[in-house]
């Protein structure tokens, strides 16, 4: 599997970028505008956030899906059996925030946002006619007006060597939703499953930017951008000691955007929210 490099600035960015997705289910931008410095800040601020008894003040709300998750209610991939080895916030603009992370939170959501928009609107531009067509809309009117974008800020911890058989820093996946941005992560991990069920490592250096499909867009485009499986696996060694910190924000349509004959929006969400284990 050839995940593409792209170089933002590239006049044939939109098009290469688009390709890959299509090809991989995932594409990797350098020279991108989210600004390196606000990233490593967070990472930073927050992992000082999960060391400390704060967050138990933040803890989830199951109704609105905001604050805190701690490693004993987190994600249970669809699937499997054993929960994800994370902790994590979910930070949206409405919702709860420590107060003195709020600020940078809220400038990389605004900048994250920014950039996913106009990235979907590459995409938008090279879908082929004949897939384009069984959009309910274009793809950049499905996230107007919409409150469900998602920052996650994400925390593995260090691995202890009790960790239950099989149990993984993240299992295998798809996300749900049309398309997630993540900046590399501070330490390696992430890898994405190719058509031969091979396991591949995501290009991760500092400063890059790892964007994949999510369900979303895959019922939309009827599979023509696939949502590829991806997981984070266990470190050995001394990278086994360290906390793993990644920032990925989820691009959501509105609940009442229809995906297909199927699903709406809405409808999927609550659906694979209930598969996760953190909805009843």
């Amino acid at each position: 599997m050839q995940v593409q490099v792209v170089d933002y600035r590239a006049p044939d960015a939109p098009e290469r970028f688009a390709r890959s997705l299509h090809e991989t289910g995932f594409g990797v931008l350098t020279q991108h505008p989210i600004q390196q410095a606000l990233v490593e800040r967070i990472y930073a601020e927050w992992l000082k956030f999960f060391d400390s008894a704060e967050k138990h003040d933040y803890a989830f709300s199951p109704e609105k899906q905001d604050g805190w998750f701690s490693t004993a209610i987190s994600e249970t991939a669809k699937g499997f059996s054993q929960k994800d080895i994370k902790e994590y916030y979910h930070l949206y603009p409405w919702g709860r925030i420590p107060p003195a992370l709020k600020a940078d939170a809220m400038q990389y959501y605004r900048e994250a946002n920014t950039l996913a928009a106009e990235l979907l609107a590459w995409v938008e531009a090279h879908t082929p006619a004949e897939i384009a067509q069984h959009y309910s809309q274009p793809l950049s009117r499905m996230i107007e007006g919409s409150d469900k974008t998602l920052l996650r800020v994400l925390r593995y911890p260090p691995l202890t060597g009790t960790e239950p058989p099989g149990a993984l820093r993240a299992a295998p996946h798809g996300d749900i939703n049309l398309l997630t941005l993540l900046p590399a992560a501070n330490e390696p991990g992430l890898q994405v499953q190719d058509k031969t069920g091979a396991w591949c490592d995501v290009p991760c250096d500092f400063g890059t930017l790892v964007i994949n499909i999510g369900d979303m867009l895959a019922e939309a485009s009827r599979g023509y951008y696939p949502s590829t499986q991806h997981r984070v696996v266990n470190p050995t060694g001394a990278a086994a000691r360290k906390s793993r910190v990644s920032l990925p924000l989820f691009l959501h349509p509105r609940d009442d955007v229809v995906l297909s004959e199927r699903y709406t929006a809405g409808s999927y969400l609550d659906e694979r929210l209930r598969e996760l284990g953190v909805k009843s």
